[in-house]
């Protein structure tokens, strides 16, 4: 018998999608004041972490490599500015947090104009299955993994695989995809930003070098962007991986409830989600993206329905790297075994 033990909670279907997008846009609107706060409290321990590390060079690389760790988290938090300044959240000028963000994708190496023009289109067709292939992680029904050949299907267990989505994944990613305007190719404006961006980022780790040489650069932000992006590709698997995520074919396609159904409320422990800028709020965030991180543990305050769906913890979440494939007649995603019970 297929097993479909739930590793999230079902979103209770008191309000439509479409009701809650009115209720949502409340709290719309950035707070200039806090803003700069929460850029302030992210950049200096940020820079301040990375001037210590650096300084233990002189007692132990080790050492300079334990402190990576939290200058990791704070490089995510600096993401999460900059993924809120895509959306226009986090400074009511959309200029200004325009640019804010392409500063700050030269530090996470993320070309800014290419990320939200991508992200957008993650934004515009998440759950939709005649919209998947960029701004997302693959995932095929179980049907169509059945019409491939041998070696196709070898290839995507492979990518699916956590040794390639976890470990291999997220350095390719940053390190090497990010590099181009992959998925945007023909599109002259997404070339200059990741050629600016990659110019930036090359003057930025030219300028280490001349002063301080390989040593932080191979101990410093080699591990702590390493790490980030590790954690980051993680963190936006488990918000639409999970057993009762939700994908429809196109004609049955909805938004704002692909946006309620298909995305997680992954609960993490206070400091990670601070250092995560609130995104395990996802649910929220995909309904209403314009709504700042930091005010949506207002709404969760606000609206306790919302803090119970899809709910997921972080002990639940570990089994989700082994759902694979969705199957469009029990509306689960499934592990490779279980797809093969499923098919006799």
């Amino acid at each position: 018998m297929l097993d479909t033990t739930e590793t999230t909670r079902p979103v209770p279907q008191l309000r439509s999608a479409k009701d809650w997008v009115k209720i949502l846009a409340a709290y719309r609107d950035p707070k200039p004041g806090r803003s700069a706060f929460e850029l302030a409290v992210t950049l200096v321990p940020f820079l301040g972490l990375w001037a210590l590390a650096w300084a233990a060079l002189a007692v132990s690389p080790v050492l300079s490599v334990l402190l990576s760790v939290p200058i990791s988290g704070f490089l995510l938090r600096l993401f999460i500015i900059q993924h809120d300044c895509g959306h226009g959240a986090f400074f009511s000028s959309r200029a200004l947090g325009d640019w804010l963000g392409r500063v700050l994708g030269v530090v996470t190496l993320t070309p800014y104009d290419v990320w939200r023009r991508s992200h957008s289109i993650h934004h515009s067709g998440a759950g939709n299955l005649g919209r998947r292939g960029l701004g997302d992680i693959h995932t095929l029904t179980v049907a169509e993994y059945r019409a491939l050949s041998p070696m196709a299907r070898l290839m995507y267990r492979v990518y699916r695989s956590p040794l390639v989505l976890f470990c291999l994944g997220p350095g390719y990613i940053f390190f090497v995809q990010n590099r181009v305007p992959y998925g945007l190719m023909d599109g002259r404006r997404y070339w200059i930003s990741a050629m600016l961006t990659n110019a930036a980022l090359l003057t930025l780790l030219a300028a280490i070098w001349w002063v301080g040489g390989w040593a932080p650069i191979l101990y410093i932000f080699v591990p702590s962007t390493l790490l980030a992006a590790t954690v980051g590709v993680w963190l936006f698997y488990v918000q639409h991986q999970f057993e009762t995520t939700h994908w429809e074919q196109e004609h049955d396609w909805q938004l704002h409830e692909a946006a309620l159904e298909g995305s997680s409320h992954y609960v993490l422990p206070k400091a990670l989600q601070w250092l995560s800028g609130n995104i395990g709020i996802h649910h929220v965030h995909h309904l209403y993206s314009r709504i700042p991180f930091y005010r949506l543990t207002e709404v969760l305050r606000d609206h306790k329905v919302l803090e119970d769906s899809n709910r997921m913890t972080v002990a639940e979440s570990f089994a989700n790297a082994r759902l694979h494939l969705w199957d469009e007649e029990s509306r689960r995603l499934l592990s490779f075994r279980q797809a093969r019970a499923l098919l006799g």
